[in-house]
């Protein structure tokens, strides 16, 4: 089945929760930025907390953008997310090779030491910017911890990618469970003692189970209440057209400068690699008088 989020409400609208399988949408992103494992492991986690936190967005024009910057070889990773389920990211090195930690991708090491940045464009003036020193560079973790603080909502996050031998992705997803304020004891006590229990996403996820399946997992007896499904996909919005602004928008001597190279300039996307050429000509025309 293709990439989704299911959105559900536990223990009478204490809790919401949103779990999501993204294997499709996270080899899109691996395929387009030909990244490492370590690489496809942070922007694959990347990318499905962006789309969860994408469709809790109330706005149909409302955007999140998820970005961590690190002191690690990886440098980065930005994704952007609207409330339809589409996601687009990129990161900042496409190779990074580090030995495994623990026997897994070493995440933490190729982010370090940093900060997370989660802006929200709700159109409003200005935008909704929260940013969080990070706390072990594995998003996860990272972005509890900038729920709690940023945002004050006492959340649980769990992310998972995990690659074949060939460096394709196997299986990619996550969840996000939130307490709602003066959510009972006896509901945290429950959900606290279920999460120190739980398998990891990726075992979950290669036990074949569904993004409900997840959450039942982790709001067991808890009195899950299903609400609705959204399709994920990676999708970017760019476009000829938007590259032809760009460009228009170039001062007199900066375009001068580009086109005295008297060669074509080829413009690549940041979000999905895509390439559009422009021949001088057409860099002429495009040049303010």
């Amino acid at each position: 089945m293709s990439d989704y989020i299911v959105r559900a409400t536990a223990a009478n609208d204490a809790i919401r929760a949103f779990a999501i399988t993204s294997r499709e949408l996270v080899e899109e992103g691996r395929v387009r930025h030909n990244t490492s494992p370590v690489v496809t492991a942070a922007l694959g986690r990347m990318l499905t907390a962006g789309s969860m936190m994408g469709v809790m967005l109330k706005g149909e024009d409302d955007l999140v953008t998820l970005q961590i910057q690190g002191s690690g070889p990886l440098k980065g990773v930005t994704v952007t997310a609207n409330s339809k389920g589409e996601v687009k990211g990129f990161p900042n090195v496409s190779v990074v090779d580090l030995p495994p930690k623990n026997g897994k991708l070493d995440v933490g090491g190729a982010i370090d030491l940093g900060i997370m940045r989660v802006i929200k464009d709700m159109g409003l003036k200005e935008p909704y910017v929260g940013t969080v020193e990070l706390q072990t560079g594995e998003i996860a973790e990272d972005l509890t911890y900038y729920y709690a603080v940023s945002e004050q909502i006492p959340s649980s996050v769990g992310l998972g990618v995990l690659m074949n031998k060939d460096n394709t992705v196997n299986c990619a997803g996550g969840f996000i469970i939130q307490l709602m304020p003066f959510t009972a004891e006896e509901v945290i006590a429950k959900l606290e003692e279920n999460l120190k229990t739980l398998p990891s996403v990726t075992d979950m996820l290669s036990a074949g189970k569904t993004p409900e399946q997840m959450l039942e997992t982790v709001l067991a007896g808890l009195d899950i209440d299903f609400k609705e499904t959204y399709q994920v996909c990676y999708k970017c919005d760019c476009s000829r057209d938007r590259v032809i602004k760009s460009l228009a928008s170039l001062g007199k001597e900066d375009m001068d400068d580009i086109i005295s190279d008297g060669k074509p300039v080829e413009v690549r996307c940041q979000f999905c690699n895509e390439a559009y050429e422009f021949a001088i000509d057409e860099l002429k025309s495009f040049r303010k008088n």
